[in-house]
């Protein structure tokens, strides 16, 4: 007998199951899950390497004795263990093994610190309990006899490089990007998106427009409204006007419920979150679950690996500098000039910057980080810095977008995808984070991705005529931007920066107590690392 528990979906698994009908297997549902445990049958350990898609799960083989267990390439889906002699329990949440005999709810300073310093939730193996582990990303599980052996299935090599033509590129972009679209449509139920007017989700609702011409299809978007926030509903009309048959759905939260729902929110994350842009991603996954829908795409992963973050810049000018290349380095500043509107010594801080990134691997530019950003608040001595980010070979910019994809960004933000969908019930699916698109960009190079000042170029030239122009040609990055660490720090949720937050422990009281009255008194140039400390000490106090 086999046993399989799983959560995810494997979204090529009608191709698999074909491959399997002709090895002779018999199936008795429709399911993918049917289809993962013949593939185990079938193809042993090795099954994982035919997935596309999110998963993490569980198979006991009862003639072996044994327990294998996975998760997806990118972590999507989580999986945490506890693992004690010949003891082993599993989950999907902090909160589901603290009943377990062998809990222990000991922290993890070096968790504490990267979240406070760093602004990581995730980082390898670790949680922000000692002896509470994490499966990673890509990797496989086997228990046996009380033993564990834990090895990496999957990787990226940034170093294969393809050698294509730019039109060729750009279509095998649109073409891996289309099927991964059509692949994560696949559902028994109705498919909704989020649509925020950035890139990433237009590009997804305009896909999905072109590949179901004229099919009704539901958008969600959040917005503020209020003085100075960021409020993108012109974007989001663009995407509206392209394709009428898109049925939008908004929604602006209120201050007067943001108490509530962030004790809801932080109770279904299970970690002290690091900013207040996830409480805009709760309303969103609210705003979904009201409406019924219980399958949604979203846009998480492109920012990580099509280099959409600002500071991908840095890296790519060094690639330039290395290279000698003058000119391409005069051409992104000014081409930073205009569409970002840069100033002289804003220009000369980013030489400054790509010049230290030429000469600084990536491992101590973000040591540096950690140890100078933001002031040092733990009193617990930590020797150096709790990560280590490995030498990846390929370009700057390759090495800063692998670890972007698997150590200092994404896995955050699927953390957060995770539980604020799963809070309502809401399976969100993320068709960036397709390995075969991903594998693809990688074996590009640094201008295909970032061309002068212009981000996510290939992403841009193969949706085309896909995507309204106006996003095409969008030039800023905002993010989920929210008004939470100063605006609702100071109202609604007053409440977490009134509480004693200098008695938390291995912390440097005074330090804390200068910054939080520094914050009172309308300095908001670390609201960020007040948030952190605040909803930390609300955290501690709730486990």
């Amino acid at each position: 007998h086999h046993y399989l528990t799983y959560n995810g979906e494997i979204y090529n698994y009608k191709e698999i199951k074909e491959e399997l009908l002709s090895l002779g297997h018999r199936f008795e549902t429709q399911s993918d899950s049917e289809v993962l445990l013949a593939s185990y049958l079938e193809w042993g350990k090795n099954c994982v390497q035919r997935f596309m898609g999110m998963w993490a799960f569980v198979i006991w083989d009862d003639e072996k004795k044994e327990l294998f267990a996975s998760r997806d390439r990118f972590g999507i889906k989580p999986f945490y263990y506890l693992h004690s002699g010949k003891r082993f329990y599993f989950g999907s949440e902090y909160k589901a093994l603290k009943p377990s005999p062998i809990w222990n709810s000991s922290l993890n300073d070096q968790q504490v610190s990267r979240g406070l310093q760093m602004g990581w939730l995730a980082y390898h193996d670790e949680s922000y309990f000692q002896y509470l582990k994490a499966l990673p990303a890509a990797h496989n599980l086997v228990f046996k006899d009380g033993d564990l052996k834990i090895e990496r299935y999957w990787n990226i090599d940034p170093e294969q490089k393809i050698r294509l033509s730019k039109e060729e590129k750009i279509e095998k972009f649109n073409e891996l990007f289309m099927q991964s679209i059509s692949q994560h449509m696949r559902a028994d139920v109705p498919v909704g998106s989020c649509l925020s007017g950035g890139l990433d989700s237009s590009a997804i609702v305009s896909a999905v427009q072109k590949l179901y011409p004229d099919t009704p299809y539901k958008t969600y978007s959040i917005y503020y409204d209020g003085e100075g926030d960021v409020d993108e509903r012109p974007f989001i009309s663009e995407v509206i006007k392209k394709y009428p048959a898109l049925q939008p759905h908004y929604y602006s939260p209120k201050e007067s419920d943001l108490e509530e729902a962030f004790h809801k929110a932080v109770y279904h994350a299970d970690v002290p979150v690091t900013g207040s842009s996830f409480m805009s991603q709760y309303y969103l996954m609210k705003l979904i679950g009201d409406d019924g829908i219980k399958v949604v795409l979203d846009g998480q992963g492109a920012d990580e690996y099509l280099g959409g973050y600002m500071h991908s810049f840095y890296r790519s000018i060094s690639g330039m500098m290395k290279k000698l290349e003058a000119a391409k380095v005069v051409s992104t500043l000014n081409g930073l000039r205009q569409d970002q509107g840069y100033s002289f010594g804003k220009l000369t801080n980013v030489l400054a910057k790509s010049a230290l990134s030429m000469l600084a691997s990536e491992h101590s530019l973000y040591a540096m980080e950690y140890t100078y950003y933001y002031p040092f608040l733990s009193d617990v001595n930590l020797n150096g810095t709790p990560f280590d980010l490995p030498a990846v070979k390929g370009s700057d910019l390759d090495a800063f977008l692998y670890q972007l994809m698997f150590t200092t960004s994404l896995p955050s933000l699927l953390h957060y995808e995770d539980r604020n969908s799963m809070a309502f019930s809401i399976e969100s699916r993320v068709p960036f984070l397709d390995h075969r698109l991903v594998e693809f960009v990688f074996s590009l190079e640094d201008d295909d991705r970032i061309n002068k000042a212009v981000t996510k170029d290939i992403l841009r030239k193969s949706l085309s005529g896909i995507l309204p122009e106006a996003i095409t040609n969008r030039k800023d990055k905002k993010g989920f931007v929210t008004p939470g660490e100063v605006k609702w720090l100071r109202g609604p949720l007053r409440f977490l920066l009134d509480a004693k937050v200098e008695e938390l422990p291995g912390m440097h009281k005074e330090k804390i107590r200068k910054m939080i009255s520094e914050f009172k008194a309308g300095d908001n140039s670390k609201a960020n690392l007040v948030w952190r400390i605040c909803v930390l000490n609300y955290w501690v106090g709730k486990q």
